[in-house]
């Protein structure tokens, strides 16, 4: 039987039962921090990692929640694991977790023979995430164009909305192209300069 951790330090005692002392690694709590990781320095990087999220724009509680899951091998939690390994209720996990899958940032699976869920985040999350941005740019240009038509393309704001229409057949351009390169050189092949 495991040794358990002090009390209030959750990080460790969510790596300590993820370890059974006698045989090793339990496959069935594999998605816990694995051992030989410091608990407290992971918690750390946890921090810092959200932290950076949140100054990019992503709220500070989702943030949390997905660099949990990066920080896991499988990549999945439960909400349990979650609100354990952060300090937090279930219901912030669950809030979070509603905001990162509006974003295709996290997926919900069913836990087989349970009513559990867990919590996954894709291997290729941020490829995923950003070729979600297309239907995105797609109506900021939209939007714009209707701003050239009702404000007259010979007037500044309309110039300035025909610029930014410019500006995201562009960025859509460019994101069909760069997808296009990373899934070249994710899968080893040289990739097209075009």
């Amino acid at each position: 039987m495991p040794r358990e951790p002090a009390p209030g330090n959750a990080a460790a005692a969510v790596t300590a039962r993820a370890v059974p002392a006698a045989t090793g690694r339990d496959p069935a709590r594999a998605d816990l921090p694995a051992s030989g990781r410091d608990p407290e320095a992971v918690a750390r990087f946890i921090e810092r990692f959200a932290a950076v999220l949140a100054e990019a724009g992503i709220a500070r509680m989702p943030a949390r929640v997905f660099a949990a899951l990066l920080v896991t091998d499988s990549g999945s939690l439960t909400a349990a694991e979650l609100a354990e390994l952060l300090h937090v209720s279930p219901a912030a996990v669950s809030g979070a977790v509603r905001y990162l899958s509006q974003f295709g940032m996290v997926s919900r699976e069913r836990v087989p023979g349970s009513r559990r869920d867990r919590y996954r985040v894709l291997d290729d999350v941020w490829f995923e995430a950003s070729a979600r941005r297309d239907p995105i740019l797609a109506s900021w240009e939209s939007a714009s164009r209707e701003g050239i038509e009702l404000l007259g393309g010979d007037t500044r704001a309309g110039q300035r909305f025909a610029q930014s229409v410019e500006y995201f057949e562009f960025l859509r351009q460019e994101l069909d192209g760069m997808m296009a390169r990373w899934q070249a050189r994710k899968n080893g092949r040289a990739p097209d300069r075009r």
